[in-house]
């Protein structure tokens, strides 16, 4: 069954320059990983500063696999102490 994972993350305005490239590394590395189906990354047009990413994964192992990996564990913790505070992931599954 496939899952999406949404992750939020709000950077102060004078910072959002430095958090982009990091996404998009991310993001690249993400696009290699088995499992990886597809994604998106959305900025907030109302609020600056915020950013979400949509990605959809063949299974939730898949997603664990990667979201626990050190690869991307490494490029995390620049962007966590980035924004100041650990990063949240939401799962969903479709009904």
């Amino acid at each position: 069954m496939t899952v999406k994972i949404v992750i939020k993350r709000k950077v102060s305005k004078d910072r959002e320059k430095e958090l982009l490239p990091l996404i998009k590394e991310l993001r690249i590395l993400t696009t290699r990983q088995n499992g990886y189906i597809s994604g998106e990354t959305l900025k907030r047009i109302d609020q600056p500063g915020e950013t979400v990413v949509v990605s959809t994964w063949k299974t939730v192992e898949d997603w664990n696999r990667w979201v626990n990996s050190q690869e991307r564990a490494a490029l995390q913790n620049k962007i966590d102490i980035l924004l100041g505070q650990e990063t949240k992931y939401e799962i969903y599954s479709h009904i």
